[in-house]
C-alpha cells in the first residue's frame, strides 16, 4: 500500500476529553473545517449532504401544511431593524455592520441580519390588505450572521444556515395554532428523523425569544447529559404588526392588525447527532439523514466476477431507494472498515466470494456492531428493516440516557449537589420569579430550559425560595 495512503487517525475518547472528542469526530469525519475567518466555517461535502438532507425532509413537511418558500435580502437598514424595541436590543450585541458601499461611506448603516421578522415585517406592510390575503405562511432557507464572541464546529457559528419561518395570521388563536403546530412537526422530526428524543416546553419570560410573547421549545439531552435547543417556535401576537403599520381590513370593514408567529431550526441539529448518537470510534448517524445509508465493501475485489456481484447489489439497493456507495480503492478492507465507521455509515455490507457462493452477504450495524449473515433474495428488504432497527436503536439508547440523568429536586441545595455529582436535567417547582430563577443560575450554574408541557406536581412550594409554586421548570447546563 503507498506510503501516502490517508491512514484512519485516532480520536480522542469522550470520557477523557468531551469537548475535544467532539472537535476531533468534525474534522476527522470530515464533516467540517476552519475558515480564516474566526467562527465562520467550511460546511465540507459530507457534512452539508446531512443538512441537504434534513432540509430535504423538512421543506416537504413545511409543504404538506401549505408553507411556500421566499428569499429576502440578507442586508436589513438600521432604520429597520430600530423599529421594534425589543427585539433590536436582543441582538445589538450580534450585529455585525456594513457601512461601506465599494468604495462609498453608506449614508446608514445595514446590518447583516441576524434573523429576519423586521425584512418579513416590511414585506407584509406591502402585501397585506385584506382578511383574504391572510394568513401568510412564508419559510426561508439562508445563513444568517451573528457576531458570537466564542464558536465551536455546528454549535455556534458566526454564520449559520438555517431556516427561519414568519406567518402572519387574522387571529390570536389562528397564530397560537400555528406556534405549535410548527412546535410539534420539530419534536416529531427530531423523534422519526433523528432519534432524538426531547424535552417539549415553553420558555421562560427570561429565555424567550427577543419580542415574542411567547417561545416553544424543544430540549435534547447530550450524550455529556449538557442540553441542547433544538429548535424553537414563537408566537408574537400583534406586537410587530403594530410597530410596523402591518393592518388589513377584515370581513367586518374595520382595520385590523394580524398575529404573527416564527420558527426555525439551524445546522445545530448536526451538532445533535454527533453529541447524542456518536461513540469513540467516531460519528453514528440516523440511517434518515445519512448521506450514506449502506457502503458495500468488496472482499478479495481482485478475485473474477467479486466486483460484478458487489455491483449488482448496489444497484438492487439504489434502484430500492437506499442510499448505497460502493468503495472498491485498493485500500484495505480495515481501513475501509474504520474509515466508515468514523463516518458513521449506519450499516456495512461485505461481499466476497464465498459469499457469492453461497448467495449472502455480511450486514455490519454501526449502532452495535452486530453482524449477520443474510441471504441476498430480497436483500432490499432485509436492508430497510435493518435500518429502521438501527433508527429504533439509537431513539431507544437516547431516551434511555435522557430518562436515567433527569430527576425531581426538592430544593436548590439538593440541584447543586445533583448537578455536581451527575449532570443531566433537574426537575423542580417553581414560583415564576426572575429572581429564583437567576438565583438557580448563580448558585447552581444551570439555566431554565423550559417549563414543560407535561407538568408534574412534585409539591406545593419553589425549591428556591418556598413561596407557592406556579411551575415545574426543568434546569440544566446548555450548549
Amino acid at each position: 500500500m503507498a506510503q501516502n495512503k490517508k491512514q484512519v487517525e485516532q480520536i480522542t475518547d469522550m470520557e477523557t476529553d468531551f469537548a475535544q472528542w467532539y472537535t476531533d469526530v468534525c474534522r476527522k469525519a470530515e464533516l467540517i473545517d476552519y475558515s480564516s475567518i474566526k467562527g465562520m466555517f467550511i460546511y465540507r461535502p459530507y457534512g452539508y449532504a446531512i443538512w441537504e438532507n434534513i432540509q430535504h425532509i423538512l421543506d416537504e413537511k413545511f409543504k404538506q401544511t401549505g408553507h411556500e418558500n421566499v428569499y429576502l435580502p440578507m442586508l436589513i437598514p438600521e432604520s429597520l431593524l430600530q423599529k421594534e424595541k425589543d427585539h433590536v436590543e436582543g441582538f445589538a450585541p450580534e450585529c455585525a455592520w456594513v457601512t461601506y458601499g465599494g468604495a462609498d461611506k453608506l449614508e446608514e448603516r445595514y446590518c447583516i441580519r441576524p434573523t429576519s421578522e423586521t425584512l418579513f415585517c416590511e414585506h407584509y406592510a406591502n402585501i397585506i390588505h385584506s382578511h383574504r390575503d391572510l394568513p401568510k405562511l412564508y419559510n426561508q432557507w439562508c445563513s444568517v450572521l451573528r457576531w458570537e464572541k466564542t464558536s465551536r464546529p455546528f454549535l455556534r457559528h458566526r454564520e449559520f444556515l438555517w431556516q427561519e419561518g414568519h406567518t402572519m395570521h387574522a387571529t390570536a388563536q389562528e397564530a397560537m395554532e400555528e406556534t405549535e403546530r410548527m412546535f410539534s412537526i420539530y419534536a416529531d422530526f427530531y423523534k422519526d428523523v433523528l432519534a432524538i428524543p426531547v424535552v417539549k416546553g415553553r420558555k421562560t419570560d427570561k429565555e424567550k425569544f427577543s419580542g415574542a410573547e411567547a417561545t416553544y421549545t424543544v430540549e435534547c439531552m447530550m450524550h455529556d447529559r449538557k442540553a441542547l435547543q433544538g429548535g424553537t417556535s414563537h408566537y408574537f401576537g400583534d406586537g410587530f404588526a403594530r410597530a410596523f403599520d402591518i393592518t388589513f381590513t377584515g370581513s367586518d370593514n374595520q382595520l385590523h392588525h394580524p398575529f404573527q408567529t416564527s420558527w426555525g431550526v439551524s445546522t445545530r441539529m448536526i451538532a445533535g447527532i454527533i453529541m447524542v448518537h456518536g461513540d469513540n470510534n467516531g460519528l453514528v448517524l440516523p440511517p434518515r439523514v445519512a448521506p450514506v445509508q449502506v457502503v458495500v465493501i468488496p472482499v478479495a475485489q481482485h478475485k473474477e466476477g467479486v466486483l460484478a456481484a458487489n455491483q449488482g447489489v448496489v444497484d438492487r439497493l439504489r434502484a430500492a431507494g437506499i442510499r448505497v456507495k460502493m468503495d472498491a480503492s485498493d485500500q484495505s478492507a480495515g481501513w475501509k472498515f474504520a474509515e466508515y465507521e468514523m463516518k458513521g455509515v449506519p450499516l456495512r455490507l461485505e461481499l466476497g466470494p464465498k459469499d457469492i457462493e453461497k448467495n449472502q452477504c455480511v450486514l455490519v450495524r454501526r449502532d452495535s456492531g452486530e453482524k449477520s449473515f443474510v441471504s441476498l433474495d430480497g436483500i432490499e428488504q432485509t436492508v430497510k428493516t435493518t435500518l429502521d432497527a438501527i433508527h429504533d436503536g439509537l431513539y431507544a439508547r437516547a431516551q434511555k440516557n435522557l430518562e436515567d440523568n433527569t430527576y425531581a429536586c426538592a430544593s436548590l441545595e439538593e440541584v447543586k449537589e445533583k448537578m455536581a455529582a451527575q449532570g443531566g436535567f433537574a426537575k423542580t417547582m417553581w414560583c415564576g420569579d426572575e429572581a429564583c430563577e437567576l438565583r438557580m443560575k448563580e448558585e447552581a450554574g444551570v439555566s431554565s430550559r423550559c417549563i414543560p408541557l407535561e407538568q408534574e406536581h412534585l409539591g406545593d412550594t419553589c425549591a428556591i425560595c418556598g413561596r407557592p409554586a406556579k411551575h415545574m421548570v426543568y434546569w440544566g447546563v446548555a450548549y
